[in-house]
């Protein structure tokens, strides 16, 4: 077969399974996002509550973590494309939760509450839970070790173009025509991706190490002991954890574009579509120049850049500014992304890979609703504005603190 691209960048997508599987993300990741914006929109207009939205984070985050470590065993021993096609199933039936429960004319949310809403966002967290470990593991074996970070970063670019597609045709549908047919596309987009699985060629189930422990807590316990035991993987789970944890905006959103900047559902789509816009940019300079010298100062200083963005958006009343400055954090936080997705790919062999993508998961993924939770509670005690200062501030002394205690992310290199 002829070669596709001639650009050593791109290498990586000569391979077919590896294109299929990023049109699936990209797919798939535009459906989630989508969903999220329209259901928290949704969520606030109902309750006008911004501590409704904070418990997003909190029963997303919840079937997430507690199923994590025990969908990474059974991912590094079962065929790792099965589970993603039938845990996208599960999407799929979340979705049509949603679709039901806003049908016009049948007010659902009047007899029965916000509970299907929470329902649709739970299963999601079960899902995520399954799937953050079996996609990670699965892309490292489509392509050969030597293209891990080019297919890191192609991963990076194309779940940020989902996330700029995601929201903006969320919110712009949700905004001009209404909920259903926005919650209808989700479910289209869904049924997509459950069909598109088909055409991806099972690499089949990963050959275990001789010795390796058959019991499944045994086999858990393996996989988080692998994470302390090497620095690298848990300073970089860490750091991220923590300033995800405290930095992020995300969830009170629909807050900042209802009630401060006045822009409406269209707004908060393009509010929510800023990040991942400056996020593909920088995958653009990445996939050309990979941050595999420098790379731990590289880490270092796009968190701590991250930490300021969200500083400059919780004082800033400008709609331009606020998006602009929600774009720079989605490019710092790609370079991040970007690094550790490398770092979990180099530094774990492949029978280790869903269990330490698991472990992987509950740090950073987890950290997203949690942060999201966090983010509610602290804007119900202490304000919004000033709960999204004290957060960017706590990411800020976090990076510091991490640059100092911690040589082996000081000194990282992916390449020498």
């Amino acid at each position: 077969m002829k070669k596709i691209f001639s650009n050593e960048a791109f290498e990586v997508m000569h391979i077919r399974n590896f294109r299929l599987f990023m049109v699936y993300r990209l797919l798939m990741t535009s459906a989630t996002l989508m969903q999220s914006v329209v259901v928290a929109w949704l969520l606030y207009n109902i309750t006008k509550s911004v501590l409704s939205l904070g418990m997003i984070g909190l029963t997303e985050v919840i079937p997430q973590v507690s199923i994590a470590l025990f969908a990474g065993h059974f991912v590094d021993i079962w065929d790792r494309k099965r589970i993603i096609f039938f845990t996208t199933l599960f999407m799929l039936f979340s979705s049509a939760i949603l679709v039901i429960y806003s049908i016009p004319g049948f007010n659902f949310h009047d007899s029965l509450g916000v509970w299907p809403i929470y329902v649709t966002i739970f299963i999601t967290g079960l899902v995520r839970g399954i799937l953050m470990p079996a996609n990670a593991a699965l892309l490292g074996q489509l392509v050969p070790r030597r293209l891990l970070t080019g297919a890191a970063t192609w991963n990076s670019t194309t779940w940020q173009v989902g996330a700029v597609a995601g929201p903006a045709i969320g919110g712009l549908i949700y905004g001009f025509y209404g909920i259903m047919p926005a919650l209808i596309l989700v479910l289209l987009l869904y049924l997509i991706c459950s069909i598109l699985f088909f055409f991806i060629k099972s690499p089949g189930k990963v050959v275990l190490a001789e010795g390796s422990t058959e019991g499944i807590f045994a086999r858990m316990k393996e996989g988080i002991h692998y994470v302390f035991n090497n620095q690298v993987l848990l300073g970089a789970f860490t750091l991220d954890m923590f300033a995800v944890l405290f930095g992020g905006a995300v969830a009170m959103l629909p807050v900042f574009a209802s009630d401060i900047l006045k822009v409406g559902p269209e707004g908060l789509g393009i509010l929510r579509a800023c990040p991942a816009i400056g996020a593909i940019l920088m995958s653009v300079v990445l996939t050309f120049n990979p941050p595999v010298k420098n790379s731990g100062p590289l880490l270092l200083f796009s968190v701590f850049g991250f930490g300021l963005t969200m500083i400059v958006f919780a004082l800033s009343k400008n709609f331009y500014l606020s998006a602009f400055v929600l774009f720079l954090s989605g490019a710092f936080d790609d370079v991040s992304v970007v690094i550790r997705s490398s770092i979990l790919q180099i530094f774990t062999s492949d029978e280790m890979k869903g269990r330490v993508a698991a472990v992987n998961s509950i740090f950073i993924g987890s950290s997203n609703e949690l942060g999201a939770f966090e983010s509610g509670v602290a804007a119900r005690l202490m304000g919004l504005v000033p709960s999204v200062i004290f957060g960017g501030a706590m990411t800020l002394i976090i990076v510091t603190f991490a640059a100092i205690k911690s040589p082996a992310l000081r000194n990282l290199k992916l390449k020498s």
